[in-house]
């Protein structure tokens, strides 16, 4: 009985710990803006100080990554399934745009 107690607890952990690598999976990849249905999602990400941010097209129509001073981000034309990045290092708020919709609006906190 003990025996077989400790081997469904066995079972168990190494479940949670495959839940648990998943999750620090997904939050590795946190950093990604995905732009779909003309919108960036998620519209609003915060990132430390050195994050990269890696956005992808995964609409059927060109689009571009423009910070709003139109210096800082310029990303060229992203076709679907491209991606652009870029690190931020400096703290700040970087709002951004597409420059074929300009109606696509984004902000990435830097702390």
């Amino acid at each position: 009985m003990k025996r077989m107690f400790f081997g469904y607890s066995v079972v168990v952990l190494l479940i949670i710990l495959a839940i648990h690598g998943s999750v620090a999976n997904d939050k590795v990849m946190s950093n990604e803006v995905a732009i779909d249905n003309f919108s960036f999602r998620p519209d609003k990400l915060t990132v430390p100080v050195g994050a990269t941010v890696t956005w992808i097209n995964r609409d059927d129509v060109p689009h571009t990554v423009v910070s709003t001073d139109k210096k800082t981000i310029v990303s060229p034309a992203l076709n679907t399934d491209e991606k652009f990045s870029y690190t931020f290092t400096t703290a700040g708020t970087n709002d951004y745009f597409c420059s074929v919709h300009p109606h696509m609006k984004g902000t990435i906190i830097v702390q």
